[in-house]
């Protein structure tokens, strides 16, 4: 969990990155993915976009202005990727556990 602070049209809004604001981002890539891919269903998976892009901003302080709200949303779509990008880095930099192999008694 980590707190991350965007501007967007010269206000300062503050979000705190947990597991649920992850998924519901993570969430939301894929409805634009599915809607992207398929351009008829846009139409079966705009409501969820809306909804899933008013439980984003539900999370965030002060208030977004609608007028904000894309790019808030842009930002935060960012944030969630930056951090998933530092979480990959290290798991990739401690060293892989090798099990130890059981000796057989005789």
């Amino acid at each position: 969990m980590s707190a991350k602070e965007v501007d967007v049209n010269g206000t300062e809004y503050r979000i705190i990155l947990t597991e649920q604001v992850i998924g519901q981002v993570n969430n939301l890539k894929n409805l634009y993915s599915a809607a992207y891919e398929d351009p008829e269903s846009f139409e079966d998976v705009s409501a969820e976009i809306s909804n899933t892009i008013n439980d984003i901003a539900s999370t965030v302080e002060p208030e977004a202005e609608d007028s904000d709200l894309d790019g808030l949303i842009q930002e935060i779509i960012k944030a969630v990727d930056n951090k998933a990008a530092e979480i990959e880095k290290e798991l990739e930099a401690k060293p892989k556990k090798v099990p130890k192999k059981k000796s057989k008694s005789k």
